[in-house]
């Protein structure tokens, strides 16, 4: 069906700004004096080419890239290969890939996006060597399951962007009048949202219901055949070098420089650590260093690069497009209209819940985080401050929306599926079942918290 009646992400990007530039002409008024076409036209390329948007948009590009980096470090290699060594049936093959995905994921979302992969497709041929007996789409579904928590995590676009200063007000400033903007905070810190007590608990209580799920799903699934070959892991070359390019290869230059990275990390955001307020800058930051350390050469760490990079080239080109779509949203009024439908049909109890079903649908047709934070944030936290929901509430109540329906649009789920050469319809039946147990927690934590 998504093969059949979905585009891809890109052609969908294209459809929703034609779709947005057109709802802009039919019901907002023209402020400018000018054409209305020139002027809506006007609105889209200032939001393409917003300074602070861009910026942003290579945040995030690092934050993939980076976590990616990371998980082709030879120290990741052996964690994988020792988690795939306890494997000995269905159910502990899914239990020992969706675990530490989640985890892993916790802290980087690009990172544990290439680890459950690599983990699912190791643990398969492990599997396969020692005629272990598991069915292998529940475990790449198990690897794909980080994607459910990664948005209430450390790399979380939404929250850990909402804790740089100015970025709130930033977003804000040409969307809600003067009144509602001065009640804007400079900051929503992660100590409120994603370091926050009952966020952590929903994701704990997350994290050991899918893990529950997958164990009951192993035990009630029937083995699949396995025909994979050995997956390498990319390493430098070990022909003889001479001149400079010993620098390139040189441990001890990467080692010293990655200390360097570390030291400075430590020395100019320990203040913020302690407050558990992360930044995107203290993010790329502190996994820039540590992989550089990891890989134990400038030459193995450009390498992973190299193949890392790839995966940024479809978001990388639909950030100006998203963007461009806030900038008509926002300047022409289009946000404070549905923000007001919102508040007239919600409640304090009930907002956030709307917020998350809505987010879930946007993610459908959105899939990126930090796009969908730029066009459904600011209608989010325009709201929240209309019915007087606390603002943290209002952020993970979208990013817990947005995270759950990537088990229903396999797009993030693309590099797992060519790294574990299985096909969405395989891994789709399962990742649907954590869906239906994730909503049901987050809908409840929201209601309760």
């Amino acid at each position: 069906m998504f093969k059949r009646y979905l585009p891809s992400p890109f052609t969908i990007a294209i459809l929703l700004t034609v779709v947005t530039v057109i709802l802009a002409l039919c019901f907002t008024e023209n402020k400018e004096g000018h054409n209305h076409v020139v002027t809506v036209l006007s609105y889209w390329e200032s939001g393409i080419w917003n300074n602070g948007l861009l910026v942003f948009a290579y945040q995030m590009m690092l934050i993939l890239v980076l976590g990616h980096v990371l998980v082709l470090s030879k120290p990741m290699e052996k964690l994988i290969l020792g988690i795939t060594s306890l494997v000995r049936t269905t159910s502990s093959a899914a239990v020992l890939v969706v675990l530490p995905t989640m985890l892993v994921s916790f802290f980087n979302w690009g990172l544990g996006l290439i680890f459950g992969a690599i983990l699912a497709r190791k643990v398969g041929e492990y599997a396969q060597a020692n005629n272990i007996p598991i069915n292998y789409p529940l475990v790449g579904a198990a690897g794909y399951g980080g994607l459910m928590v990664w948005h209430g995590g450390i790399s979380g676009s939404a929250p850990i962007k909402a804790s740089e200063e100015g970025h709130v007000q930033e977003l804000m400033q040409h969307v809600t009048n003067s009144q509602l903007l001065e009640q804007l905070p400079d900051i929503i810190s992660t100590s409120s949202t994603v370091f926050s007590a009952w966020n952590l608990i929903l994701f704990t209580v997350v994290a050991l219901s899918i893990t529950f799920v997958v164990h009951w799903m192993g035990k009630k699934t029937e083995p699949t055949k396995l025909h994979l070959k050995e997956y390498q892991f990319k390493s430098v070359d070990s022909e003889i070098v001479e001149g400079a390019e010993r620098f390139d290869r040189s441990t001890w230059m990467s080692t010293i420089f990655g200390l360097l990275l570390l030291a400075t990390f430590f020395i100019q955001y320990l203040p913020g650590l302690i407050k558990l307020n992360i930044t995107p800058n203290m993010l790329n930051f502190f996994m820039l260093g540590l992989a550089i350390l990891l890989h134990g050469s400038f030459k193995s760490f450009l390498n992973a690069v190299e193949e890392a990079i790839g995966d940024t080239a479809g978001i990388l080109i639909q950030f100006p497009l998203y963007f461009g779509i806030m900038g008509i949203m926002a300047n022409s009024g289009m946000i404070n209209g549905i923000s007001d439908f919102f508040v007239s049909v919600s409640n304090t109890t009930t907002l956030p819940i709307f917020t998350f079903i809505s987010a879930g649908l946007v993610n459908i047709f959105v899939p990126s985080g930090g796009g969908q934070w730029a066009v459904q944030g600011p209608l989010v936290l325009e709201s929240a401050l209309q019915l007087g929901v606390p603002l943290p509430k209002a952020v993970m109540a979208l990013v817990y929306g947005d995270q759950i329906t990537n088990m229903l649009q396999p797009f993030w789920a693309l590099p797992l599926l060519g790294i574990t050469k299985l096909k969405a319809k395989e891994i789709l039946p399962y990742t649907l079942v954590f869906m239906l147990v994730g909503s049901v927690i987050y809908i409840a934590g929201l209601l309760i918290w």
